[in-house]
């Protein structure tokens, strides 16, 4: 499974922005990052509905602008970063890795609620590291009241590891202050116990972070 996506989210995503659906919207509909939905509806026409607004309600200007310099400044990071080559690809996973991921010795463990974040990080560890598939775990952190079914079926297709390698979950007690939509699937957590692979990515993070690596 790519980073990049699959064809029938962006398909699905094109068809809901067809019918005017914001980018929020369909990043919540289909559990991937608002970033992605931009880049696949890029060029499927968008005229925002005056009923959102209501009779008396109409975007503030303000606000207008912010969309538009969103878009704007998405469009200019994907021109720049374009297609990453096997060097970018290889040094961008390093660092989310030095980010995200756990420093504690004897396993690789990177846990975020962002699909595509996960997707990334998957594809980069198959890529550049020797993984026995059967070892990799994963574990679903859920606030009660949502679908733990629905979450762990959207993880497994993220990660591409198999539900009967996900151990426990964790359910949280619902936080009012937390939208339901926006951690529809909570958070997920991806293990692999394996004390060389972690102590090379370390060891990769270590010399990414030196003042050598860093260009003067």
């Amino acid at each position: 499974m790519g980073y990049r996506g699959k064809v029938q989210e962006q398909e699905e995503a094109r068809r809901l922005r067809a019918q005017n659906l914001t980018l929020i919207e369909i990043a919540a509909q289909l559990g991937v990052s608002k970033s992605s939905v931009s880049l696949w509806v890029r060029d499927v026409p968008f005229t925002p509905s005056k009923r959102r607004y209501g009779p008396r309600r109409r975007p503030h200007p303000a606000h207008l602008e912010r969309l538009r310099q969103i878009e704007e400044l998405d469009e200019a990071g994907r021109a720049r970063i374009g297609r990453l080559s096997d060097d970018g690809f290889f040094a961008a996973g390093i660092a989310l890795y030095a980010g995200e991921g756990s420093k504690t010795d004897g396993s690789i463990r990177f846990a975020n609620s962002d699909p595509e974040m996960m997707r990334f990080f998957c594809a980069w560890l198959r890529r550049y590291f020797d993984v026995d598939e059967s070892r990799l775990r994963v574990k679903v952190y859920l606030h009660q009241g949502l679908d733990l079914d629905a979450a762990e079926r959207h993880w497994s297709n993220v990660t591409d590891v198999p539900r009967e390698q996900f151990t426990k979950p964790y359910r949280a007690v619902p936080d009012p202050s937390i939208r339901r939509n926006k951690h529809e699937f909570g958070c997920a957590y991806l293990d692999y116990s394996c004390s060389r692979t972690h102590r090379a990515v370390m060891g990769l993070v270590r010399a990414l972070l030196s003042s050598d690596a860093i260009p003067g």
